[in-house]
């Protein structure tokens, strides 16, 4: 029975991914995205159903599997603007050694502040980046995998809605800049947001991502030392 209800938990997040989806693309509306809609739905149904969370990440566990491989396949769209990338070389660099500090610290800094546990201090750390690279870093800094996943997508989802709002308010002409805000302050969702902007901006806040989320794991032990 319970093999039939973590079945049914996969097929229900397939589905719902699909039809949130099909939804965003007739209507672009910002409360149909995927990362939004699907993951409140979910949690509904999960509470609703008193489904334990064990089961339902039973079969769901392969959905986080596949984070790995999608962000590699990032790569393809890099390879195809390298010479976007080589132009630019210096300006992502310096950008992404100024954004993942700022990031870090100042999450580290507010949870001080608000009185949060060391725990939570240290699984907020590592939100900045796309879940596998957050999810290394963590195993190596003491946090809990399961809550920094989940400071990932609240700052993933934050970012891809905050991002446009600030790309309307702030004077930003440059597809570079409007590609590396995105990548760098929403990983994966804003690097999706930075796609339907242009391929541009998808390909800068692809490497944005990637460069930040490697230097963070690198940075890793200087982040528990800090913590």
């Amino acid at each position: 029975m319970e093999n039939l209800l973590a079945f049914a938990c996969l097929l229900l997040t397939l589905v719902l991914y699909w039809l949130a989806k099909k939804l965003y693309r007739r209507t672009g509306n910002w409360w149909s995205a995927p990362l939004l809609a699907v993951p409140l739905l979910v949690i509904g149904a999960v509470v609703v159903g008193h489904i334990p969370y064990h089961t339902y990440f039973q079969d769901t566990h392969w959905l986080s599997w596949l984070l790995g491989p999608a962000t590699v396949a990032f790569a393809i769209p890099i390879y195809e603007q390298r010479q976007v990338i080589r132009k630019h070389a210096l300006s992502l660099s310096c950008g992404v050694l100024v954004a993942m500090p700022v990031a870090v610290l100042s999450s580290v800094w507010l949870a001080r502040a608000f009185g949060l546990s060391e725990l939570l201090q240290k699984s907020l750390a590592p939100r900045s980046i796309s879940t596998p690279f957050a999810l290394a870093t963590a195993s190596t800094i003491g946090a809990s995998p399961d809550l920094t996943a989940v400071f990932v997508v609240i700052t993933g989802v934050a970012g891809m809605l905050l991002g446009e709002v600030m790309l309307m308010l702030l004077p930003l002409r440059s597809r570079l800049a409007k590609g590396a805000l995105l990548g760098a302050a929403a990983h994966g969702a804003g690097t999706a947001k930075a796609n339907e902007l242009g391929a541009e901006e998808g390909v800068v806040a692809s490497l944005t991502m990637m460069l930040g989320g490697i230097a963070t794991v690198f940075a890793a032990p200087l982040i528990a030392w800090f913590v």
